[in-house]
């Protein structure tokens, strides 16, 4: 039995087998692999640091990276394959290069923690899904725009608790919405700078013995800046709150626009009519 939990890479301790319940409560892997990406290229980079400081060769540092590439690939099409003992991303994928690569893989995590692998990832995904968010909301915005231009010569009543209290235009209403996500986009490139922080190389909780170039992990992930404590980088996960917050108020700005959308839609309103596609 200890040679099964052994096996695992926080299992070197244990002399006993984890319980099948804790096993499956402990399991992260159905949220945590939509980070498949941020994780290879993660590791692709922390390949690339160890080369430089010498703890793997350069034809080992290849092999990583060509079967880093494979996994990307099989993530890519659907075809990788996730087993029971996978209990995160960064297992799986670990699993998956030391099929590919045998033993070189297992240097891969020379000097890297659990830790700084995970908030590298999470900081990584979420910067991602920043830069979507922003498009989409500078996308609708200018779409709000475009057509309070085209109607800006409509008129109907504007509210105050829901009675009729002054004329307004119709773009009036529109950019009244618009206005407010804009508000969203600045607080979301404000969240950005702090989430697009390298963490990478912090180890567990106190750094790492090896001489890991953190300004090439900064260049190669497409980092900002580099955490300043390595006990703050490995352990805090307020920026995912701050996003967290952020991700709530938009939805409000959302509901309050669709909302008024539903209401000018009804018999009694008559105002607008909303398509069958929707």
């Amino acid at each position: 039995m200890a040679g099964a939990e052994g096996a695992k890479l926080w299992g070197g301790r244990f002399a006993g087998d984890t319980d099948p319940i804790m096993k499956k409560f402990n399991a992260s892997i159905p949220f945590d692999q939509r980070m498949w990406d941020a994780d290879i290229r993660g590791s692709k980079a922390y390949a690339k640091a160890l080369e430089k400081a010498q703890l793997v060769s350069t034809k080992e540092m290849e092999q990583i990276l060509t079967g880093m590439d494979q996994i990307f690939e099989e993530w890519s099409t659907g075809v990788f394959l996730i087993k029971p003992e996978d209990e995160d991303i960064h297992t799986a994928n670990e699993r998956r290069l030391k099929e590919l690569i045998g033993a070189p893989a297992g240097k891969l995590h020379t000097g890297r923690s659990r830790n700084d692998q995970v908030v590298t990832d999470m900081r990584l995904w979420l910067r991602d899904a920043i830069k979507t968010l922003t498009d989409n909301c500078l996308q609708l915005i200018s779409t709000m725009v475009e057509r309070a231009a085209v109607e800006i010569d409509v008129l109907f009543p504007g509210y105050t608790h829901m009675q009729r209290a002054q004329p307004i235009r119709w773009s009036h209403w529109i950019l009244s919405h618009a206005v407010a996500l804009s508000r969203d986009v600045e607080r979301l490139l404000e969240i950005k700078k702090r989430v697009n922080v390298l963490p990478l190389g912090s180890g567990a909780i106190a750094g790492t013995p090896f001489d890991i170039d953190r300004e090439l992990l900064r260049k190669e992930l497409g980092f900002d800046g580099i955490s300043l404590n390595s006990m703050d980088a490995t352990g805090q996960r307020d920026f995912i709150v701050e996003f967290l917050f952020w991700a709530s108020l938009c939805l409000i700005h959302l509901s309050k626009m669709a909302e008024d959308l539903m209401l000018y839609s009804t018999k009694e309103f008559s105002f607008i009519s909303l398509s069958d596609a929707y």
